[in-house]
């Protein structure tokens, strides 16, 4: 399991280990500390057989989706947001959920920032996966943070009114 989170790509990526690399590599956008936290957000959901595969063998469709184009990326992006919103929280950081799209068809928000609202109050009753657990409980030590289980950081009026 060895994987090294490396910053200043031009877009986010993550390659498995091959011949010219003994190590996976998530590489993040820029040195953007939010595209950190959601790459790595992928990487704790990710089963070994996925972790094999460049892009973890998911799916992008860019930006500019059509509605149910959208829909079908909100469908596997809220359980990686929500883990996101977790990991900004014990490294102290402020986090927003982004429909990324930006060029596409007027999409409200909405039922998507509820998706992943929703999912976060889910890991905070049943437990985060386990590799997210130990990568959160390492956040929070590095930044000296507050417990995530305060429920005071996952309010929906957060994320709907930035």
């Amino acid at each position: 399991m060895r994987t090294r989170l490396v910053g200043g790509g031009d877009e986010p990526l993550y390659l498995p280990a091959d011949a010219s690399n003994d190590y996976h590599q998530i590489i993040f956008r820029s040195d953007y500390a939010a595209s950190a936290l959601h790459e790595v957000s992928h990487w704790c959901i990710a089963g070994e057989r996925r972790r094999q595969q460049l892009d973890y063998g998911y799916w992008y469709e860019p930006d500019g989706r059509c509605l149910d184009q959208q829909r079908k990326f909100e469908s596997v992006e809220a359980g990686p947001q929500a883990l996101e919103w977790l990991f900004s929280v014990a490294a102290g950081r402020q986090f927003r959920v982004s429909i990324d799209n930006l060029d596409g068809s007027d999409i409200d928000p909405f039922p998507f920032q509820l998706a992943v609202w929703q999912k976060v109050r889910f890991y905070l009753a049943y437990g985060l996966p386990a590799r997210a657990a130990i990568f959160q409980l390492a956040l929070q030590a590095y930044s000296g943070s507050q417990q995530i289980t305060d429920s005071k950081h996952y309010h929906l009026e957060i994320i709907i009114s930035i």
